[in-house]
């Protein structure tokens, strides 16, 4: 199991370069042939994103096609997993948006983290980028 980061839909959402490997990943996740998890802090960083962005038809359908995905699910943070975020920040020297995806990631216990962020790199959990599990699920 998968943590989606935030960096994965907005991908998707602003058209940037690596937006087609990031929909396939995505469709993966949709169609349930990989499981993830996003925190609701990416799906609230979305919205104030796409709010300062003024697109509010792009921020409703991303809401809406949430509860299309059957292999996602959207992990909602708890205080306790907040403060191990501070630490972790400190530990880790991250910033506490990634410390807080990080902690998350320890608490759930995923695989790997799914992000473009290289601030992941050299953690206990791998960051791995989405054209990395297509071409593993290719290959099985």
């Amino acid at each position: 199991m998968y943590l989606v980061d935030t960096n994965i839909f907005l991908e998707v959402m602003l058209s940037r370069r690596r937006k087609d490997e990031c929909k396939r990943f995505l469709k993966m996740l949709r169609d349930g042939e990989v499981l993830g998890t996003v925190t609701d802090f990416s799906v609230h960083s979305i919205m104030v994103l796409l709010d300062r962005l003024n697109r509010p038809e792009k921020l409703k359908t991303f809401l809406l096609s949430l509860t299309g995905y059957r292999g996602l699910a959207v992990h909602y943070t708890s205080i306790a997993e907040e403060v191990r975020a501070v630490e972790l920040a400190q530990e880790k020297k991250l910033d506490i948006d990634d410390a807080l995806q990080y902690a998350v990631a320890l608490s759930i216990g995923a695989d790997a983290i799914v992000s473009f962020d290289e601030d992941f790199n050299n953690l206990e959990i791998p960051r791995l980028e989405p054209v990395e599990i297509i071409d593993k699920r290719k290959s099985h």
